[in-house]
């Protein structure tokens, strides 16, 4: 993986996916091994299967997950996956015989299930599943720091705000010994608070985050100074000079891994600069990254916590058109208009909520800075005409996501899910689409040769193409 992010060149990708490639290859050569092999000891092939089926499993479920342009590459050396099957495999690994590999396979479903899907989809997963094997394993382990966050976590993907609390809690009390997992929780714990609005207890968990871990202090400084000003504090007031600070120092911490800056940590950084710019004033930033982060679907499911949510942002537009305008007013506008927009989405009003949206894009030339807001606003235009059944014209505005917007901040996060959705909508694999593709019109195809060298090859000769790594 660090070989992918280390440059961007065709060569890179190219050996990072060798690498990876090899190590699919030699999962699939033990499926062999399993398969074909006279076991004459049920507990070693028990051990064996299960580490088996979860390599392949995690595998064909990972790739099933990227986006179509990094799938049409990866399908040039070898590479396929197949989100059914991933499922399939790591279920049979799961529902195999105790193997040392059983309780990974379940956590890395429990994870997908949970968790992937939340993040980078618009749809739920299995809960139903979710909630069998975790009554099954907490009964075998009442104390298990995992399930019993996975458990919190079920109860949050179902609105159930008040007993994942319970849960989470639960969790992070049950050991001392592992204190970063500590930090998972207190995650979760302030964003469900966050949800609630209830904002003292959510600043408390914001400030063990940004006291005791060291993952990502730019986004946990600034979460922090954001849930303060949800509290409207006074200007000179100890709290304001607090978030001053604090938007002053969420900047110096940002990171850089293999290279890379972290995409959240660029737009928070951002949204520090435009709190000073505006005078010291953010338009709802906790409702802004909890839309951004996908929760406004999960409180979706609790109307009266989304009734809450669009009661402030009406009152926040009403504020905004009494102050004088500055630079930045269609940016704020545009950002109430699609957080305003989306809510009424989940409260079942289609056609104000595709009021707001249409808006959103018709202030595409006036906002300065927050180009995000309209691929943003097109797919949840995409998620309204699926509310309402018409499979079409959804496909057609994630598309025009896709293609017609580029280099916004939160781009991949967004991409991600566009690919989910049109999966869904299509009922096509993208993984297969392109292979098909290619045998169609019989489009380019790969060899990878003894003196470690990639051919693409064309037609014809001329349109070949040889890269040495």
């Amino acid at each position: 993986m660090l070989t992918f992010v280390e440059d961007e060149t065709l060569v890179s990708f190219v050996k990072a996916g060798l690498k990876i490639r090899t190590c699919f290859l030699s999962y699939k050569e033990c499926m062999t091994i399993l398969n074909n092999r006279k076991w004459g000891n049920d507990i070693h092939k028990v051990h064996f299967e299960s580490g088996v089926r979860m390599g392949i499993g995690t595998f064909n479920l990972m790739i099933s997950l990227l986006p179509a342009r990094i799938v049409k590459l990866l399908e040039f050396i070898g590479f396929s996956g197949d989100k059914a099957y991933g499922l399939a495999e790591l279920k049979a690994g799961y529902n195999e015989k105790r193997g040392l590999r059983q309780v990974l396979c379940v956590m890395t479903l429990l994870s997908y299930n949970l968790i992937v899907t939340f993040v980078l989809s618009h749809s739920d997963g299995d809960l139903e599943w979710c909630e069998q094997v975790l009554q099954q394993e907490l009964s075998l382990y009442p104390n298990g720091v995992w399930f019993l966050f996975f458990k919190g976590r079920l109860e949050l993907a179902r609105g159930n705000f008040e007993d994942c609390i319970d849960w989470y809690i639960k969790s992070w009390k049950s050991q001392n010994a592992w204190s970063q997992f500590h930090h998972l929780c207190y995650w979760e714990l302030m964003w469900a608070h966050c949800s609630m609005q209830q904002w003292n207890k959510a600043v408390t968990y914001a400030t063990m985050l940004t006291n005791e871990s060291n993952w990502s202090r730019t986004i946990y400084l600034y979460q922090k100074a954001a849930i303060l000003l949800m509290q409207k504090p006074p200007s000179g007031s100890e709290e304001k000079q607090l978030i001053d600070s604090l938007m002053m120092q969420a900047p110096t911490y940002k990171q850089r891994i293999a290279g890379k800056s972290l995409p959240m940590e660029k737009f928070v950084i951002k949204r520090t600069e435009r709190y000073f710019a505006q005078k010291k004033n953010l338009i709802l930033p906790v409702f802004e990254l909890m839309y951004v982060w996908n929760l406004f679907r999960i409180i979706g499911k609790r109307e009266d916590l989304m009734l809450n949510i669009f009661k402030r942002i009406e009152e926040t537009e009403r504020e905004l058109k009494t102050i004088s305008k500055n630079e930045f007013h269609a940016d704020n506008e545009a950002l109430l208009l699609l957080l305003k927009g989306a809510c009424l989405r989940q409260m079942k009003h289609p056609l104000q909520s595709e009021e707001c949206l249409r808006r959103v894009l018709q202030l595409e030339k006036s906002v300065k800075e927050d180009t995000y807001l309209f691929p943003y606003a097109t797919v949840e235009l995409a998620l309204l005409a699926q509310d309402q059944g018409d499979t079409q014209l959804a496909i057609g505005f994630l598309e025009d996501a896709k293609k017609n917007y580029t280099g916004y901040l939160l781009e991949s996060r967004l991409h991600f899910r566009i690919h989910s959705d049109l999966m869904m909508l299509t009922g096509k694999k993208t993984n297969n689409y392109t292979m098909k593709k290619r045998e169609n019109h019989q489009r380019l195809k790969t060899d990878i040769t003894a003196n470690n060298s990639v051919i693409i090859a064309g037609p014809s000769a001329d349109d070949s193409i040889e890269i040495k790594l």
